[in-house]
Formats: C-alpha cells, structure tokens, sequence
C-alpha cells in the first residue's frame, strides 16, 4: 500500500525543543568563548602591573623637625618618613588593631573583598551617603603606591587589578608591612615608623596597646583624628578601634577596658604642625639646604630659648596695651647672645594673624642706630670721644637736615652729640670721615643690605633687617666681627645612629677696633642721652632710631648677657606721631633684659655654630669691656680738637 503523505512532511523541520536546544548550545560557546577572552584579558592586566615600582616608598622631600635648644620641638617641614619598619618590628597589637578597623577578612580574600564590598554597599544605601568603604588593605596599598586619589569608575578598576597583582605576587605580611610604611597617618608623618616618632617620639616596636589603637584609628581620618590637633576626636577613635579588636576576638574585653582607661596621649616632645612660630619659620625657610639629597629626615635643635620667646611676646603684649593711641600697629624683637646665637624672634604683634617676619623679612630705615657706623668710622680716623663737633644748621644742596627738637647745641663733645642723637653734628662727622668709611664700617660689623653711598645715609635712610642690624650690635658686644646671626648647633638624623650630618659656613672673625669707646658711647644714650628708658639696674648699652616722620622707632643694644633690638611701626609706612625709639621699643627693651636677667644664663660653652667635625672651633666671643662714664658735654666744651666739616652729599629727610 502506498504511503499518500508527502514526503516533505516527515523531514521538513525538527521539533521546536530540539531547536532551541541548538540556539542554547550557540548562545552559551559564544559566552564561554567572551568569558576566556575576558578572563584572558583580565589575568593580562593583573600580570602586565609593574609590581617592581612598589618596592620601595614614594619619594617624598624629607622632613626637618626644629628643636629648640631644650629639646621641645617647634616646628616640622616636609614629609616626615622614619626608617621603613621590617615585619617583626610591627607588635602584634598594632597589627591586630588595623586589621580589626581597616580590613577584618584581610588573611582571607585574595585582595578584593567581596562580602566586605556588599555590606559597604548595603550600609551606604540605607545610610543614604558614604558611611563605610569597602577597599580592602591590599587595595588601599594599590592606591598609595601606584594610583592618585580621583574617584573614578576606571581608578577603582586599575586599583582591583593592581590588587589582584600585589596578592599573586606577595605575601599577606608583605603587604601588610608595605602598607604601613607608605599610609598617611596625619601630622606630616607617611609610614607607621614616622607616626610613632610624631606622636609618641619612640619606634614602632615600643608602642602600647593604646597607642597602636589610636593610630590605627587615625589612618580613616588624619585629619580629623590627629592626636596633635585633636586629642578628644583621636581617643574617641582608639576606643572604636579597641571596640572592633573586641568584636573580631583578637582582644578580650579586659584587655580593651584596660586600654580604654589609660588612654594614649601624644609626647610633649612630638613633632606638630599646630601653632609655628617667626623663628621655626626662619629656620625652615631654607629647609631643603638642611636635609640634603641621601640624608632623609633631619632634627635641627637650635639656640631659641623656649622661656625666652614666651617673655619676649608677653612682654610685648604688655607694653602695646599700656601704649594709648595705638599708632605703632606692629613690632618685632631680635634677642640673641654676644656671639649671635639668637634665643628669641618675635615677627609681628600676632603670628596667627601674620607670619610675615618683620624681624627678617622686613626692610625698614634704622634711623640714628645707624649713628654707630658713622661714628666707628670717626674713631677709626683718629676721632676721640672728647674732641668738638659743630652742631648748627647745616645745608646741603637741598636738603637742610635738623635736629628732633628743632634746637641746636653749638659746639659739643662727640659723646654727647652721639648720647643725644644730634642730627646736624653727625652729618658733619658723616662729611669729615667719608659716606664710603661710613659703608666700609657698617659692612664690616655684619651688615649685608645695599646702602645708598649718599651723606643722608648717615641719619639712616637705607632699609635694614633687624636681624642684621642686632648682629651688628653684638659685634660691639662681642669685640669680635662680623657677628653673624645664627641658630642651628646641631643637626642628626631622625632615626638610627649618627652626629652632625652638614655644616654650615663660619666667616673668619676678626677684633673689632675701639670696642671700649664704642661701649662708652651706646652706655652714654641710656645713662645721659635719648635712651633713658632702657636703664637697667646693672650695665647696659644702646641706640635709639627714629627714621623721618616716626615712620620707624628702634632701640638696639646689649648687656653682659644678651644683645637685643628692639622695632615698632607700620606695615604700610604710615607715621606714627609721638612714638620715637626712645620711647616704646625702648621701655620693651628695658623690660625684656630686667626679666630675661634673672633667668638662667646660656652656656656659651655648649652652643656654638654648627660646623664640621675637624673644622676649627667659633672663635668665644670677648667679654665686654667696660669704659669709665663719659664726662657731660658742659665739663668738655672746648677741650676736644674741633674738626672741619666738609661738605658732599644730597639727601632730605629728618632723623633722629
């Protein structure tokens, strides 16, 4: 019998559930050929990380911490990075306690966190914000040495690639170890050997339970946390850190409530950024010089005097608020030793308002301090401290400088005419010796700035720093010149073994000439002339300034302990009417040197310039010779051999 179905129906198609069994199959090699792919791709990129460049620690400038000369440090500059910590300095509560905080399954996953992921994930979506992160410690480190900080899709990408990398190639101590030594703990400290110095001022391995703690919880919020700006917010963050060491049974709670007691506060002594100072500033300002290429992190310990400092601000405080008026807005004060070791600096009337340093930075007109220059160079021409001066009006071209007060005197011994800060005779003196003598002696007892070769510089028109210009008057003091200011003793290294890393240059000294007359004339401003408001129970010795229009006051001198200057005025050059240096800076001055009298003495014998180890010793500075009290100018008129004033120059302007 013959079959009457087409043939076409039996074979046409296959039933639709083969069919789609094919397309399956097809579907699924396509994915799994996408998968190896993909895979290959990604192990490419885990492999192709150039791991060589964590091997060591970023390159960073290294830190120079400011100690002053008691050890109490006063300012820190640059990254501070202390030898990199080997795995067996790391203490087992240090490691447990950034585990516990940072990343809880770090000795389970393989750099990515999964789990950790998700519940970050979770409990930012129902915190409707950012609450908690979800890199593990191996992708914090993959950040710190290869990536920057940009929250991007494609940095967080690269950051589980590199990972993924670190963990195929290191171990979990490895990575533990390099992390520590590279994460930003706050403070300007990068790395956990650095940290224990800024906060605690010993190494890793000695650090308490408490103390790991708080750093561990500093790591999340540097800034925030820092111990040294916020000890509240740092040990509020110590006991979270303790919390979770309880929670993950790597501390009893005992051991937690034992720490949470005797919490961790930083050493006094602890490297800080809060607050600074002109002086630190000073000193840092030329930082890089100290630390040098190969050294690392520096402590330089210098000469400032810590109880010092604090007399000289409050002292100011002090007179500023006993002056009326208010004309003179800003100050500075220079104190150091006859051999230039400068124990305080005070820059302006409030560092947090200002750090401009009024005291180094600033260059203002000295007024008659400058007198002591010109009349050095008299001495050195055979003048004597009882020959006659001409002090009547005086012109030249222009320029008719007269005296403070308007009056003149005639005929005076030179003394008295440098006691009472006589204009007219000093600018014939000035004519006399020379304007060139007058540069070459203020050149030779230490001053750097540029001074204008015209007769008016002898009233003191040409802008000086104060640091220079109290340098110049320790030379007086010291018998020795140039005295040039100075304030690093040491410099080491922050961590290991080691002495004195750099020198710094020591310019030859020389006697200085006619130091006894030059001390009988600054003795004679405070006991006879303008100067009388620096007088001291004891010895003391000094110049007033006051530049044209009391634009500028300055009183500098010295005692048998200590050299100081002493400037008040205005940042934009305003008059200050009333205010002479014979009057503010000088009774700051006075008030200063009363009380910094009764403090302990420096030991010169231990301070001295730093120098290389072979160089030769600073020359000790010569005691001041005192001179017997000049006569008053109405026993000498006379007396003296007059001298002829010859006239050169132009200038104008009013000093005194």
């Amino acid at each position: 019998m013959i079959n009457d179905r087409p043939a076409a129906a039996t074979t046409s198609s296959d039933p639709p559930r083969s069919r789609g069994w094919q397309i399956m199959k097809i579907t699924l090699s396509v994915m799994m050929a996408c998968l190896l792919i993909g895979g290959g791709a990604l192990a490419w990129q885990v492999y192709a990380v150039p791991l060589e460049l964590a091997t060591d620690t970023k390159e960073a400038k290294p830190a120079v911490i400011v100690e002053a000369s008691d050890g109490t440090l006063i300012g820190l500059r640059g990254e501070l990075r202390g030898t990199p910590a080997l795995r067996e300095d790391l203490p087992d509560h240090l490691v447990n306690a950034v585990i516990a905080i940072e990343d809880r399954r770090f000795f389970d996953h393989r750099g990515i966190d999964i789990r950790g992921v998700g519940r970050a994930a979770w409990r930012n979506f129902r915190a409707n914000g950012v609450v908690e992160g979800g890199s593990s410690i191996t992708q914090q480190l993959a950040k710190i040495e290869f990536l920057s900080s940009e929250r991007t899709m494609k940095r967080k990408v690269d950051e589980a690639l590199v990972a993924l990398r670190l963990e195929a190639r290191l171990s979990k101590d490895d990575i533990l170890t390099r992390y520590l030594n590279n994460v930003y703990f706050g403070g300007g400290a990068v790395g956990i050997g650095a940290a224990a110095l800024a906060y605690f001022d010993k190494p890793v391995s000695e650090l308490t339970l408490a103390e790991s703690a708080m750093l561990a919880g500093i790591i999340r919020a540097p800034s925030r946390a820092n111990a040294l700006h916020n000890l509240e917010e740092a040990q509020a963050r110590a006991n979270v850190v303790l919390g979770a060491m309880v929670d993950t049974g790597l501390l009893t709670q005992q051991e937690a409530l034992a720490a949470q007691n005797a919490p961790a506060t930083p050493n006094t002594n602890a490297p800080s950024r809060a607050g600074g100072s002109w002086f630190a500033d000073w000193i840092l300002s030329d930082a890089s010089t100290l630390g040098g290429p190969g050294l690392g992190s520096v402590r330089a310990k210098t000469t400032l005097r810590p109880e010092w400092q604090a007399l000289a601000e409050r002292i100011i405080a002090e007179k500023f608020a006993e002056t009326p008026g208010g004309a003179a807005m800003e100050v500075a004060l220079v104190a150091m030793t006859h051999d230039g070791a400068v124990v305080a600096m005070v820059g302006g009337r409030d560092y947090a308002t200002s750090q401009y340093n009024r005291a180094v930075q600033a260059r203002r007109q000295p007024g008659s301090t400058f007198k002591l220059f010109v009349y050095l160079a008299a001495l050195r021409q055979g003048w004597q401290l009882g020959d006659v001066l001409n002090d009547t009006p005086i012109e030249i071209g222009d320029w008719r400088p007269e005296n403070y007060d308007g009056a003149y005197s005639g005929d005076v011994r030179l003394d008295d005419a440098f006691a009472r800060s006589l204009n007219a005779a000093t600018v014939r003196l000035a004519q006399d010796v020379g304007i060139e003598a007058v540069i070459k002696a203020a050149k030779d007892l230490g001053i750097d700035a540029d001074l204008d070769p015209n007769i008016s510089l002898s009233l003191g028109t040409s802008g000086v720093g104060l640091l220079d210009l109290t340098g110049a008057f320790a030379s007086v003091a010291a018998g020795r010149t140039p005295i040039q200011p100075w304030a690093i003793s040491s410099l080491a290294p922050t961590t290991g073994s080691g002495g004195l890393l750099a020198a710094l240059p020591q310019q030859a000294s020389q006697p200085l000439d006619h130091q006894a007359d030059l001390i009988a004339l600054l003795e004679g401003v405070v006991r006879n002339g303008t100067g009388r408001h620096a007088a001291l129970d004891g010895f003391a010795a000094g110049k007033t300034g006051t530049s044209q229009e009391n634009r500028d006051a300055l009183f500098v001198g010295f005692t048998e302990q200590l050299v100081v200057g002493v400037w008040v005025g205005n940042d934009d050059d305003t008059p200050m009417p009333g205010v002479t240096g014979g009057d503010l800076p000088a009774r700051i001055w006075q008030a200063f040197m009363a009380e910094a009298t009764g403090l302990a003495p420096m030991n010169l014998g231990a301070l001295r310039p730093m120098e290389a180890v072979d160089a030769p010793s600073v020359v000790s500075p010569t005691p001041v010779v005192r001179a017997a009290p000049s006569r008053r100018v109405n026993d000498a008129v006379g007396k003296g051999r007059a001298k002829k004033a010859k006239g050169r120059g132009k200038a104008k302007g009013k000093k005194r």
